[in-house]
């Protein structure tokens, strides 16, 4: 009888190094969801330190951190090309039009507009219930009002790309991705949380505030399963974004633009005047919200049935 400690160890081929290689990295649709996700990130964080020294010498800070609207356009502007560039590679990864992910609609540009009409009401409709509820209080024009229409044009081109980055960074490609290996509302869940938790670092932010932002990105995640686009979701962060900071000229995540429109101060319990974290960050955004969503399934959701977290989905 032969000792088994004698047998020579088992050979391993070079084709099955090969198999269990391929197996790691590929599934039935090619490379695995998980890597290509990796992947994405990876190109949008090697961009990023790549282009920031450039970026400090063209577009710097000041000594206090502020920045000059022009400042602020160029830096979101590079952004902008960073989402663009890192959405082309998986796009070209994945042999669709670099469009694929959430720009194909025909009705884009009329989305686009009436989501920004909705988010401009949005938030007038917040800041209304904050100043009859005595948490925000008017102080007037602001000084910088001399130069208005430029500074309205500017700071809403800002907001554009603003809306525009963040959609196609966390509801773009990476939904896409995620929504085929997961369903839709698992990966809407996880972005979502990760759109709340990148808010973190803004100075001046709140727990609810980030509480209130990932709800945000739900209800965005939303408009993207009802229309298949992200035209109107970019149009809605845009227009409430610019009517927050600029027009109402209210704290936004801890940040003031010194070129608003008008001048306005939070007061009382930050919990319902949403403090540094400005209007977004108050208890009021929750009823908001609330209220958006349930319209929004009314609206958009008649003869559809009903949303389900593992129901399949693409643009």
């Amino acid at each position: 009888m032969t000792d088994e400690k004698s047998l020579p160890p088992p050979v391993i081929t070079s084709s099955q190094r090969s198999g269990t290689f391929k197996w790691i990295f590929c599934g039935a649709q090619g490379l695995r969801t998980g890597w290509k996700v990796l992947l994405f990130a990876a190109i949008v964080v090697a961009l990023y330190l790549a282009t920031r020294p450039p970026l400090d010498l063209v577009a710097p800070r000041s000594p206090t951190g502020s920045i000059s609207l022009l400042t602020d356009l160029i830096r979101e502007f590079r952004l902008a090309v960073l989402a663009l560039v890192a959405t082309w590679v998986m796009a070209k990864l994945e042999r669709r039009p670099v469009r694929s992910y959430g720009y194909t609609d025909t009705a884009g540009v009329r989305r686009l507009f009436v989501g920004m009409c909705w988010g401009f009401v949005s938030i007038s409709a917040l800041v209304g219930a904050l100043w009859l509820h005595g948490s925000l209080v008017f102080d007037g024009l602001s000084s910088g009002n001399r130069h208005a229409f430029l500074y309205a044009a500017a700071s809403l081109l800002v907001v554009l790309l603003v809306g525009l980055v963040e959609e196609s960074l966390l509801r773009g490609y990476l939904q896409f991705a995620l929504s085929r290996a997961l369903g839709f509302w698992w990966a809407a869940l996880i972005l979502s949380s990760i759109f709340g938790l990148l808010h973190g670092g803004n100075t001046g932010e709140t727990l609810l505030g980030l509480l209130d932002v990932g709800t945000a990105g739900l209800f965005l995640c939303l408009s993207l399963w009802y229309t298949k686009s992200l035209f109107w979701a970019v149009g809605f962060h845009s227009g409430f974004n610019w009517g927050e900071s600029y027009f109402y000229g209210a704290p936004h995540s801890g940040q003031v633009d010194p070129w608003r429109l008008v001048a306005t101060h939070p007061i009382g319990d930050p919990m319902w005047s949403g403090g540094s974290a400005g209007p977004e960050g108050s208890l009021l955004m929750v009823a908001l919200l609330a209220a958006l969503i349930v319209g929004m399934c009314i609206w958009w959701g008649r003869g559809r049935p009903a949303l389900g977290l593992r129901e399949q989905w693409t643009y």
